[in-house]
């Protein structure tokens, strides 16, 4: 696990790991929450933190493109994969493992 977070790619494998989570929570259990349950504050908390890890998640693809060379194919890809429910862990098996 140390050994990831000291290169970009390492870092960005973590955080779309921790974003594909947060992603499925987000959609799986908070909405859930709010929509049936009538507790919209499960959407507040996990959408805050779902945002920040989409944020950082979208700033690590731009690191990780420019540091490694990657194509703007392959940038673009990786970013279409946070848009869909396990397209990180998707994303991690087929591109971004070294």
């Amino acid at each position: 696990m140390i050994a990831l977070l000291k290169s970009s790619l390492g870092r960005l494998r973590i955080v779309g790991f921790l974003e594909g989570i947060s992603y499925l929570v987000l959609l799986g259990i908070a909405m859930p929450l709010k929509y049936l349950a009538g507790q919209p504050e499960a959407v507040r908390v996990v959408g805050m933190a779902h945002g920040l890890l989409f944020v950082a998640y979208v700033l690590l693809v731009i690191q990780v493109t420019i540091e490694l060379g990657w194509s703007w194919r392959k940038a673009f890809l990786a970013f279409v994969a946070s848009l869909i429910p396990f397209g990180t862990f998707y994303a991690d098996v087929k591109w971004f493992r070294e």
